[in-house]
């Protein structure tokens, strides 16, 4: 095997170990990096709902406490007032859903599906946990959704959610009494649930990728025309030569022309090294004939 095919073969090893290395990091990398910036959306979305419930209870319903009295405003309601306010959102971002999932809820709205279900089941089981994440699959594709518990720590909650006998008569007129009514100081009886689509970061991700491979190919293939075309110009092309000239002098053949690389290369060192060689073999030819 030649030694021009040998290098190319190392090369193509080395080339195909560096691509598939660069472009596993790199993907991951960019994916990671999809996802974070999802997650940070789901976050300042959460903290929008946050900032509609604070409003509401500390601005709305001190206002509409005499209404109260005789009608139920569900207005009045942090949790009401942050679903609606995602709802005008969704008008123009519809894949974005926000819902305070709830196992026991007043408001049938807010029951939570089988996952959300879930959800809440392990803010129960682990005490102390503030936060979940993950992503799951919806018909609109792939989502990424942010919880956080729903515990009951302000007592003025169980005015309306402990007994129905304790729960305002409007209220009870307007959702009944089967359901939102048990709830327990302390007691997770619920999460809030950002999700935010994933398709387009990802989209982006994956474009991003495919961008940065193409142009990792193009530059690594002309690396290895011009490692090539460096290969033969300044060794296999010299050493050719030589070997075709050491044959020459080894059938006997005395007036070939000399060999000369210019250069303190190692290529040029050989030449040397031949040239003292073939005259130092002609001095003794010429010895022995005398």
């Amino acid at each position: 095997m030649k030694l021009l095919v040998k290098f190319n073969l190392v090369l193509l090893l080395v080339c195909l170990v560096g691509l598939g290395g660069a472009g596993y990091v790199s993907h991951e990398l960019l994916q990671r990096n999809a996802r974070e910036e999802v997650l940070q959306h789901a976050s300042i979305m959460m903290q929008g709902a946050l900032a509609a419930r604070g409003y509401t209870n500390s601005q709305v319903s001190p206002l509409l406490q005499t209404q109260l009295n005789y009608e139920f405003l569900p207005q009045s309601v942090a949790a009401y007032a942050a679903a609606e306010y995602f709802g005008e959102l969704r008008k123009h971002y519809p894949d974005y859903t926000y819902k305070e999932a709830t196992l026991n809820p007043t408001n049938p709205r807010n029951r939570a599906a089988d996952w959300e279900a879930d959800i809440v089941q392990s803010f129960r089981n682990v005490a102390g946990q503030t936060e979940i994440s993950g992503e799951r699959d919806t018909p609109a594709g792939r989502a990424l959704f942010l919880a956080r518990p729903i515990q009951i720590k302000d007592g003025a909650c169980l005015r309306c959610h402990s007994v129905p006998d304790a729960a305002p008569p409007s209220m009870i007129a307007r959702y009944g009494s089967a359901n939102g009514f048990g709830w327990q100081p302390n007691e997770i009886v619920g999460a809030q649930v950002v999700s935010v689509p994933m398709a387009v970061p990802i989209q982006r991700a994956e474009q991003t990728f495919r961008v940065f491979m193409t142009l990792l190919v193009v530059l690594v293939a002309f690396i290895f025309v011009l490692l090539n075309v460096l290969l033969v110009t300044l060794v296999v092309r010299p050493v050719n030569r030589l070997a075709r000239l050491a044959d020459r002098v080894s059938l006997g053949d005395m007036e070939a022309e000399e060999f000369s690389v210019k250069g303190r290369d190692e290529i040029a060192t050989l030449a040397e090294s031949f040239s003292r060689m073939r005259k130092s073999l002609v001095h003794a030819l010429k010895m022995l004939e005398s």
